[in-house]
C-alpha cells in the first residue's frame, strides 16, 4: 500500500520534524509512506472572511495540483476535517485493511493549513476524517495522523502496541 500526505505547509519545528521521521521510518516496513508539502498563504492580520475563504483556495488549488495524478490512478482520498467520521483506532485500520483488500493500492490523507481546506478539496475526498471536535495546530495534526497509520498497522497486523 502507498500511503500520501499531501499538507499545506512545511513543518517549522524541529521537535514535529523529529517526530515525522521517526513514524516515516517506523512505517517503512508497512507502506510505501510519501509526503508532499505545497506552499501556504501568508494570512494578514485581522483578514476577513473573505480574505480567508481565497486563501484557502488558493491553497486547496495547489493541493489539487499535486493530486491530479493520483486521482488518474483512483487513489482513495481522505480528508482530515473536523466534521468528519471519527472512528476509534481499530476502526481505523479496518478501514486500511479494507482498502487494500478491496483493491485500492493508494491512499491520499490532505491537511489543509492554518484555516482549513477549501470546499473544492472537501468535496472531492472519499472521506472526510476527524481525530476530534477540537483543532489543532496543522503541523502537529501530521504528526498524529502518522501514529494514527501506524497504530493501524500495528493492529492490523496483530502486533503489541501500547493503548
Amino acid at each position: 500500500m502507498k500511503i500520501t500526505i499531501l499538507c499545506v505547509g512545511k513543518m517549522k519545528e524541529k521537535f514535529y520534524r523529529d517526530a515525522v521521521a521517526e513514524y516515516e521510518k517506523r512505517l517503512s516496513r508497512y507502506c510505501k509512506l510519501e509526503i508532499i508539502e505545497v506552499a501556504d498563504e501568508k494570512t494578514p492580520d485581522g483578514a476577513g472572511e473573505v480574505i480567508c475563504g481565497q486563501i484557502k483556495e488558493k491553497e486547496g488549488e495547489r493541493m489539487l495540483g499535486r493530486m491530479e495524478r493520483y486521482l488518474r490512478e483512483g487513489a482513495y482520498v481522505c480528508a482530515l476535517a473536523i466534521d468528519g467520521k471519527q472512528p476509534d483506532s481499530v476502526e481505523f485500520s479496518k478501514k486500511i485493511e479494507a482498502l487494500g483488500c478491496g483493491g485500492t493500492s493508494h491512499i491520499v490523507f490532505l491537511i489543509g493549513g492554518s484555516l482549513g481546506m477549501s470546499e473544492t478539496l472537501l468535496k472531492r475526498a472519499d472521506m472526510k476524517l476527524s481525530f476530534s471536535n477540537m483543532t489543532f495546530p496543522h503541523q502537529l495534526m501530521r504528526v498524529i495522523l502518522l501514529e494514527q497509520i501506524y497504530r493501524a498497522y500495528r493492529i492490523m497486523n496483530g502486533e503489541p502496541y501500547h493503548k
